[in-house]
């Protein structure tokens, strides 16, 4: 690994000075971060869509993923796809709350709606350190990157943060103990649950560059398949509120799916690596 870093610096430095590096870098980190200031800024004044139509639409039974898994389940006859209706009354416990929480919830739309820029300038500040034959093997690497990272977001969002908020909205201990649930753990859930799918669809690349720097290989994921489907299945147990196995398998396929392109990925590197 420090073999692959150490050779990436003097490649760059080939053509520049360690602080002309430097201050490279530090151009294309302010323009990251002015891009997610200014998506942020936008999304601060778009308060009313971002709260009602994103961020607690999953917690109305008239959500879509609610009523296509009904249809579904009904189409197949199985009945653990239908959930029970449930009301959700979030409430703020903090002088101020409402503001940190809105100005959160910019600045994370900040970050999702810039990425695909962030990732280019990434890709704008290795690409001079790549040999012409890497640099054909990662074109189109900004969209792939942004795309899985943009599915992540919307699986997380339509599966993963609906299915868990029903779930432990309606999970009760006693009848005797009501939730009263407040509006920093709802936006929390929600967008940790949806931003950390969005990075796990990017196994694929970790994989790639893990894979480049002999890290990983195929055969060590190979090994470990049965390991990793165990343990998918286990967490769409938890994410699935029902008991059927329909429902877990409906959230496992993607990520089974994807383990199975990391591992395509991997042999892929190691098929067209250069000898040592």
């Amino acid at each position: 690994m420090l073999k692959y870093i150490f050779g990436f610096l003097k490649k760059k430095e080939d053509n520049l000075t360690f602080w002309e590096h430097i201050n490279q870098l530090r151009i294309y980190l302010i323009r990251s971060a002015l891009a997610i200031i200014g998506f942020a800024v936008v999304a601060f004044f778009f308060k009313d869509f971002i709260f009602n139509t994103v961020i607690l639409l999953p917690s109305d039974t008239k959500f879509i993923t609610y009523k296509a898994l009904c249809k579904l389940g009904a189409l197949i006859n199985v009945e653990g796809l239908c959930f029970h209706p449930f009301s959700l009354n979030l409430i703020n416990i903090e002088m101020g709350g409402q503001f940190r929480y809105h100005l959160l919830i910019s600045f994370i739309a900040g970050i999702i709606i810039s990425f695909p820029f962030i990732i280019w300038q990434l890709w704008l500040f290795i690409k001079p350190a790549l040999k012409e034959q890497e640099l054909k093997s990662a074109r189109g690497a900004v969209a792939y990157i942004s795309g899985l990272f943009l599915t992540g977001i919307l699986f997380g969002y339509y599966f993963i943060a609906p299915l868990t908020i029903n779930f432990l909205a309606t999970y009760e201990l006693s009848s005797n103990i009501k939730n009263q649930i407040t509006i920093g753990s709802y936006i929390s859930t929600i967008s940790v649950l949806t931003l950390a799918m969005g990075l796990v669809f990017e196994l694929p690349v970790f994989v790639y560059f893990l894979t480049k720097i002999r890290i990983l290989t195929s055969s060590f994921l190979k090994k470990y398949r049965k390991h990793a489907i165990v343990i998918i299945f286990i967490a769409a147990g938890f994410i699935t509120p029902s008991t059927d196995m329909f429902s877990q398998i409906i959230v496992a396929i993607p990520l089974l799916v994807l383990f199975e392109f990391s591992i395509f990925i991997s042999k892929r590197v190691e098929n067209k690596r250069e000898p040592i």
